[in-house]
């Protein structure tokens, strides 16, 4: 493995008084790796991503995200997640998280806000470069012709793909994708999974992604986290997820079906 960009040490997560949610001994991730996150409903896969986005604060534990180190616990304050860090790391939202009624052109160009300085961009205006790089990411997810329809006219697998340009245009070092095709049917989902490893593949990225499908797992990452009840129970190479490993991670839940079944 070549340096992390993410390591996770003796990380716990709880909301109120329940159990932990994410209980992780250890975890580290890879510059360039496409890894992908599967489980059962309310294993922590959610949790997990949103962690490392700075969205969810632990209990306890250390995290560092593209070298940089926060600590958690009672003896280790309050660390501030940077907004300099928060604008490496780009994320897929499972809802698509678009403004509707604005156009994709719009919706793709603000994933340049995090690096606009001043008031130029509260006005709307992004520098030539900026829009240039937004027109490319239209391209390179297959949008072109939707580039000034309203995003709340498209279909679910567009306004995905139109999240996937919006990340691209940020310039991310790290992508979190939190279950990008939960809500698409097998044809769709396959395709924006190919569409978010292959733009991390494109642009240099590490991919971090949770599915519901674990198929999809197996056909497009370099490495599968199997969590159960907010604990890592397995990981390894995409090829070796077999139907038993897929069981093991699963327990007592069926793993959702295979697509087109």
């Amino acid at each position: 493995m070549s340096d992390p960009v993410l390591r996770l040490h003796q990380l716990r997560v709880r909301y109120g008084s329940t159990q932990p949610v994410l209980d992780v001994e250890q975890l580290q991730v890879a510059a360039g790796e496409v890894v992908c996150i599967i489980g059962p409903s309310g294993s922590g896969k959610t949790t997990l991503l949103r962690l490392v986005n700075g969205y969810v604060r632990p209990e306890s534990g250390d995290l560092e995200v593209l070298g940089s180190k926060l600590r958690f616990g009672l003896d280790s304050g309050v660390p501030r997640y940077a907004k300099t860090l928060r604008r490496r790391v780009g994320f897929v939202f499972q809802s698509f998280n678009v403004v509707e009624r604005a156009s994709v052109f719009s919706n793709v160009l603000w994933g340049s806000l995090g690096r606009q300085r001043g008031l130029g961009a509260m006005v709307g205006r992004f520098p030539e470069t900026d829009r240039h790089l937004a027109m490319e990411a239209i391209a390179e997810v297959d949008l072109l012709e939707q580039t000034n329809q309203r995003v709340d006219t498209l279909s679910g697998g567009q306004q995905q793909r139109v999240g996937v340009a919006r990340v691209i245009v940020q310039q991310p070092d790290m992508v979190l994708a939190d279950e990008p095709v939960s809500s698409l049917d097998p044809v769709l989902a396959e395709e924006i999974v190919e569409l978010l490893v292959a733009a991390a593949r494109r642009h240099g990225n590490t991919l971090i992604m949770s599915l519901h499908l674990p198929e999809l797992a197996q056909r497009f990452a370099d490495r599968v986290v199997g969590l159960r009840a907010g604990r890592v129970v397995w990981d390894d190479t995409a090829p070796a997820l077999d139907e038993e490993s897929i069981a093991s991670i699963y327990g007592a839940e069926p793993p959702p079906p295979a697509a087109g079944q």
